[in-house]
């Protein structure tokens, strides 16, 4: 994507603007002249290639371009107020947080993202591309500004304050809102930008996700999809930021957050999966009956790390019938390297058959006939609570509920 993001100064004189339906009238409440505010809109309509404005004799009237704009740059400063007055509740500033918002700057903004996150000075400005003392400069002149410390040394650099971390959490979000303004705007013009990023967890990897990809790129080939995977928190912290637009998989209950909402798509069983020669299964074939629990105790298991859901409903298996688990664990989150073992060995593993549809269609693996329908696991969607979706990110998440609909009825 191309989109830079603009000087705050001109995104809060377009929105005077469109407010005031008027150059001169915005211009005292800028404290610009009237050229140099026809300057900054023509700036903006030249990054956006598109008029924002409908110039007619009774006034300015935003087009349908400038409405899709003016609401994304007015939820970019709303959440650069909500951290705004996060970073201030630590000081002794007796500015309003509103008052600090018009004075900050994209500049200092990209440097407290970048050092927040890079802790470090020297590596914050190569993943910037500025020189290092302008970096410094950049964040020093934001926490004069704002009379609240933001950075602190430690023996391996630096690490950021609370309240830089809520301001920074902040920007990304704003950040975020413009990408999506962006996009939004281009859509109108018929050009399709943007990427869509989601976090995504392994119930939905193999069932949900793949065939809604090739749905969506079918429809929006210029649209790029970027899948992040990484375990729960890791996502869950990226979506909080603003990294990630949205996740699928499994679901936690009760929510980990206040400030994500989330969407259940389906609820399969989880599955004891073996290799087809299993002693187990074979013994049950020829029984024409299912193991126990006890029975399962004497083999050893795939498990996924402590504190997934997944590995909470094996402990519980085992913990209801008040058995002693199996102790000979493999700890992986990794579906290849399951697969893998289950072939090679005699050991168990807990999942969802819609991880591993096609190893159990081909006959690779095999379910254990052992009933586990109190295990069920919730896979949906998981959203910030106040995100508000571009129309292409909405059609991705509605192709997602009608393959998560497709799945429920095979």
């Amino acid at each position: 994507m191309d989109f830079v993001i603009p000087n705050l100064r001109h995104l809060r004189v377009f929105l005077e603007v469109a407010e005031q339906k008027s150059i001169s009238k915005a211009a005292p409440r800028v404290f610009l002249s009237q050229p140099a505010i026809t300057q900054a809109l023509a700036r903006l309509e030249t990054m956006l290639q598109t008029g924002l404005f409908d110039r007619r004799a009774e006034g300015m009237y935003p087009t349908a371009s400038g409405e899709v704009w003016y609401n994304r740059v007015e939820r970019c400063i709303a959440c650069l107020l909500q951290g705004t007055r996060e970073a201030l509740r630590s000081g002794s500033r007796t500015q309003s947080a509103q008052q600090m918002v018009s004075l900050l700057t994209t500049t200092q903004l990209k440097a407290l993202v970048a050092v927040t996150e890079a802790e470090n000075f020297s590596i914050a400005s190569r993943a910037v591309g500025v020189s290092q003392s302008s970096l410094h400069r950049a964040a020093r002149e934001l926490e004069h500004l704002l009379q609240v410390p933001l950075f602190e040394k430690t023996s391996t650099g630096i690490s950021a304050t609370k309240a830089a971390q809520a301001l920074a959490r902040a920007t990304k979000l704003a950040f975020s809102e413009l990408y999506q303004g962006y996009s939004e705007v281009s859509a109108l013009q018929f050009r399709e930008v943007g990427k869509i990023v989601l976090g995504s967890m392994p119930l939905a990897r193999t069932s949900i996700l793949p065939e809604a990809i090739i749905r969506f790129s079918e429809r929006h080939p210029d649209i790029d999809i970027q899948v992040v995977d990484a375990p729960y928190d890791d996502l869950l912290h990226h979506l909080r930021h603003g990294d990630l637009d949205f996740l699928i998989g499994a679901l936690r209950f009760p929510p980990p957050v206040d400030d994500v909402i989330q969407e259940e798509l389906l609820s399969p069983p989880l599955a004891i999966i073996c290799r087809p020669e299993h002693p187990l299964l074979i013994a049950a074939t020829n029984a024409a009956s299912s193991p126990t629990l006890t029975d399962l105790t004497h083999y050893p298991w795939i498990v996924p790390r402590n504190g997934t859901p997944t590995r909470k409903a094996f402990e519980t298996l085992f913990a209801q019938c008040d058995i002693q688990p199996p102790q000979r664990l493999v700890e992986s989150s990794s579906q290849i390297l399951t697969r893998e073992l289950l072939r090679g060995s005699d050991r168990l593993t807990l999942i969802s058959t819609h991880q591993i549809e096609q190893e159990l269609n081909s006959g690779l693996l095999s379910v254990l006939p052992v009933s586990l329908e109190d295990t069920r696991r919730a896979i949906g969607i998981t959203l910030r609570q106040n995100w508000q979706p571009t129309p292409s990110q909405m059609q991705f998440l509605d192709i997602l509920r009608e393959q998560a609909a497709a799945c429920r009825d095979q």
